[in-house]
Parts: C-alpha cells; structure tokens; sequence
C-alpha cells in the first residue's frame, strides 16, 4: 500500500511539473530563450555541495535556490509542491545524479525537456566513480569528498551556464577560476590526515559516504549502512564494525548531521561490553551542509570541519 500511494503521489508531482513548465514556457515564448543579460540567472540546485559553489562563481550573475538544507537526507527527500513550483520557476537546473535524489529523479526528468537540467555528477567518466559494495555496477554518488572530481562536475555546470549566457561566459570563467583556486587550500589542510598513526586512519560513520574521501585521503572507512540510507545496519553489522575497531584500535568514531545515530551508539555500547572504550569523535557533514551563513554552511568550510573533526578525534587533538 505504501508504494503504490508513493507511486501515486510521483505520477501527481510528474503532472504538476508538465503543468508548470508549460505554462513557463507559454510565459518564456514571448521573450526570447535564453538569458536576457540583464537579470541573474535563476538556478535551482538540489543540494548545497553545488549551490553554495556555484554562487561563489557566478557571484551577481546568479540567483541560486538550494531545495535541500542542512541535515536534509537526499536520499530519502520527496518533493513537495513547493518543490515543483521553483524548478518551473528556474531558468536552469543542477543536482548530483547518480541515484543521489533517488525520488526526485522522475520529475527532474520530466522538466527537463522544457529548460537545461543537469546531472553534474554524470558528467564524470565512469571509470572513475566507486562502485556502490552492495549494489556492484551502481556507482557511489558522494562525488564531493573528492574535491578534484567535484571540482570537474562544477566545471561541468559552469560550461552550461556558458551555454545558457555566453554574453556572460567570461564573467563566469573568471569566477570559476578564482573560486576553484580556494579549493588548492583543502589540500594543504588535509595533509596533516597523513600523522595520523597508520593503524589508527580508520574512519568508521553511520554509512557509506565517506569512500572518496577515503580514497583521496588514504584512509580505510567503515560505515555502518550502506551507500544509500535507506538500507538499515543489522546486528552483524554492528558486530563487524565493532571488531575493525577493537582490531586498530580506534579510539573514536563519527556521527552524521544527516543521519539518526542510534547505530553508532550501538556500536559504542557493543565496544563497551567488550571492555573496548570508544568516544563520539564529533559530527561531520556528509550528504547535507551546514547551516547557511556558517562556515560549515560553505562547501570549502564543511570539508574543513570534517578535516579538522577526524584529526583531533584520531589523534587525541595532538599537533
């Protein structure tokens, strides 16, 4: 009964938005397509990781409306109406693909024959995405904890803007350049990962969105659920975690600003009844931001937080 009332409710949204893009486009008609170069751009993103850069960039240029906020989980988030009403609104659209908005897919789909959407994370090649371990062929979508592969996709996004307002496009290449040139200082932040004592770079979380992050950092990650939160930790999971911990001897692990953290402290009690003392090393941001007007609220301050929270909780806060 639950899926076919959520079946229902998608084929309501997907009617909703063909209603609104058409009488958008009715309205666009009698002006020309494309921007008109002296508005903003309107931009819809799904999730902050795009639209927090992508105004850096594109500064009075752009508009930028994020329909996801901090501790928003992108995987469980249906639409709402007030959803449908901005992206009809919107002159172009970005979210991640890649099953990040696994509910929202069917209606971005939709609206995309009627204004530029885009998946920015499909734009990388294939051959360099993680695969998803329960799911083998389904790629991990958490691009953005490697900065190198988020930056290509916001490269991606900007060149459709270009297409959208090439009487704009070296306004925006400029920005492009002088904002991916702050990311060159994650790299210096995240090489104090590497005095972490080896045995210890184990970086254990409610689920499975940190693999770029380790990948790029050189550390191994253990997440409690999967790629996705809408699969749930069982008791062997539970158990499996806590013997990688006894094993390296972590001595913290994490909780998520975007997921319940009943696992985790699951895994702390387990470790505990095995005479293991295991701390919450803090909170980190994985599939949502900060709160907007934060530090943690920009893409370049929240990666800097989780930095900085996994090295003080791994190395007990040492210099």
């Amino acid at each position: 009964m639950k899926k076919a009332w959520k079946k229902l409710l998608g084929f309501a949204i997907i009617i909703g938005v063909l209603f609104l893009a058409a009488c958008g486009s009715d309205n666009a008609s009698e002006g020309e397509e494309g921007s008109s170069g002296d508005e903003p751009i309107e931009i819809v993103t799904t999730i902050a990781q795009i639209g927090e850069p992508i105004s850096q960039i594109g500064g009075d240029l752009v508009n930028v409306e994020t329909l996801m906020g901090p501790s928003v989980d992108p995987h469980l988030y249906d639409p709402t109406q007030g959803d449908i009403a901005t992206l009809s609104e919107a002159d172009v659209v970005f979210y991640s693909g890649l099953h990040l908005e696994a509910n929202m897919e069917e209606p971005l789909e939709s609206i995309s024959s009627e204004k530029p959407v885009l998946a920015i994370g499909e734009t990388l090649p294939k051959d360099v995405l993680l695969e998803d371990e329960e799911e083998p062929g389904a790629p991990d979508p958490h691009i953005w904890f490697d900065y190198n592969l988020w930056q290509d996709a916001l490269d991606a996004a900007v060149e459709e803007l270009k297409e959208y307002a090439p009487e704009h496009a070296d306004e925006l290449e400029e920005g492009k350049q002088e904002y991916f040139a702050q990311l060159e200082e994650l790299d210096e932040e995240a090489a104090k990962l590497q005095d972490i004592p080896e045995e210890q770079r184990v970086l254990v979380t409610a689920h499975d969105a940190f693999n770029y992050f380790g990948q790029l950092h050189d550390m191994e990650v253990v997440g409690l659920q999967g790629i996705s939160t809408e699969s749930e930790a069982g008791v062997s999971d539970v158990n499996d975690t806590i013997s990688i911990i006894e094993e390296h001897e972590v001595p913290a692990i994490f909780v998520e600003s975007s997921v319940n953290q009943d696992t985790i402290n699951a895994v702390i009690e387990g470790a505990a009844d095995n005479g293991m003392e295991v701390e919450i090393g803090g909170e980190l941001f994985s599939d949502a931001m900060g709160e907007e007007g934060t530090e943690e609220g920009t893409y370049i301050g929240m990666y800097k937080h989780n930095i900085d929270t996994i090295y003080e909780a791994l190395t007990g806060g040492d210099e």
